[in-house]
């Protein structure tokens, strides 16, 4: 199991952008796949994008298709979900974990273990 950090979590209004930050430590982040994951008070964790370990697959949740982009710099072992036009329906805790599976279908962490998360709220 990866140990990763979450960062970059604020708040927003409505419209407005942020960029948060998965940062492996003691491993090479580049040979595993990677998702985004998010939960608002009283919901499910919910997968929302993903990343192979090549980055050539990447995949997101029909709500933010379009607004977050998911990307990869494994010489800095870091993941970034930029999050552009954000509605107060993203707020919530961000997650980062490996994955077992990465697909248009499909965000399943390999493992139900999880970091602190990042907050992004969003509100006027």
């Amino acid at each position: 199991q990866l140990r990763l950090v979450e960062s970059g979590g604020g708040l927003v209004q409505p419209g407005g952008s942020l960029r948060v930050s998965c940062t492996a430590s003691g491993f090479t982040l580049g040979y595993y796949s990677i998702g985004w994951f998010r939960q608002a008070p009283g919901t499910e964790r919910e997968g929302v994008s993903c990343i192979s370990n090549s980055g050539r697959l990447i995949a997101h949740v029909d709500s933010v298709k379009g607004r977050f982009t998911i990307s990869r710099d494994n010489a800095k072992n870091t993941v970034y979900l930029q999050m552009n036009s954000l509605k107060p329906e993203d707020t919530g805790l961000y997650y980062c974990a490996e994955l077992s599976q990465c697909s248009e279908d499909v965000i399943r962490p390999a493992f139900d273990s999880w970091g602190q998360g990042t907050q992004v709220t969003v509100s006027t």
